[in-house]
């Protein structure tokens, strides 16, 4: 699920980058498992640099032998990714079907097209059915992009995400693999443990929402905060939702790694508590979806 944060005067127009996310990472030893993101180099097949853009992953890549085009990196897109409307005219893909995206509060009929071919730093895969809308016409010039590149496409190996390196890393040849010391299991993509304070919930891991977290309206009046204020709309893939502003000291606990005195958006709409790139940004972050696990390292 992408999230994306309107300024209240411009809501009808602009998706905006607006957020700055005054957190302090709380830094406890690191877990064991957090050494396997500096064995990942070893035998990867697959290791680029990425920039980031208001907490998103952004990197390079050819499609049916074209390019390179700007993608973004987002664990909250299911499938193996998506195709902006422009890419997709600019390499004359023909459509190849329709179906039903949800974003949690609202289906909606989408669009899809066969890429023969995505190639990322050497790294390829073919044949691959995915989603199409017209996703970059509202977004700033430096945070568009011709396309998403979501969960399956690394679906078959470890995924290192080293947001202070900048660096993207993919292998198969290590396994995140064990419970505690920092790793977490999941059952539903990319649901985890966290604990806000006193209080234990269930977050999504979502590198393509430009927020720190978004919590429903009922969890925030568990946890306690500052008060809320207005802070403008936040669209969903496909909803609009209102959203209000607040700082919680926490502090926000995943695995073994902590954020304290964060803002947050509070939305009564919102299905779920998300844990967006702004708190990501601050970690390196360990996807592993064959033993469905996860690893948070600071």
């Amino acid at each position: 699920m992408r999230l994306h944060i309107l300024r209240t005067a411009t809501i009808a127009a602009t998706i905006t980058a607006t957020l700055a996310t005054p957190a302090a990472a709380i830094e406890p030893d690191a877990p064991k498992a957090c050494s396997l993101a500096r064995r990942a180099m070893t035998g990867a097949v697959l290791s680029v640099p990425f920039r980031v853009v208001d907490g998103r992953i952004y990197v390079t890549a050819k499609v049916d032998g074209k390019g390179p085009f700007v993608f973004a990196v987002d664990t909250g897109a299911g499938g193996m990714g998506r195709a902006d409307a422009g890419l997709v005219a600019t390499l004359g893909i023909p459509l190849t079907g329709s179906g039903h995206t949800s974003d949690g509060v609202a289906t909606a009929e989408v669009k899809t097209v066969r890429l023969a071919s995505v190639d990322l730093g050497g790294f390829v895969r073919r044949d691959l059915e995915v989603v199409t809308r017209d996703y970059s016409s509202k977004l700033g010039p430096d945070a568009a992009f011709s396309g998403i590149l979501g969960r399956e496409f690394f679906g078959d190996g470890l995924l290192v995400i080293d947001y202070p390196a900048r660096r993207l890393t993919f292998t198969r040849a290590t396994t995140l693999s064990g419970e505690g010391s920092g790793v977490l299991r999941y059952e539903r993509a990319f649901r985890v443990p966290v604990k806000i304070g006193d209080v234990l919930t269930e977050g999504n891991l979502d590198t393509g929402a430009n927020v720190s977290f978004v919590l429903p309206g009922p969890l925030f009046d568990r946890v306690g905060g500052t008060a809320i204020r207005a802070a403008g709309e936040g669209k969903l893939t496909n909803t609009v939702v209102s959203t209000g502003r607040a700082t919680i000291k926490g502090p926000f606990r995943i695995g073994a790694v902590a954020l304290s005195d964060v803002e947050v958006r509070v939305s009564d709409r919102y299905p779920e508590l998300l844990v967006g790139a702004h708190a990501l940004q601050h970690f390196t972050m360990l996807i592993d979806q064959r033993s469905r696990r996860i690893a948070l390292c600071s």
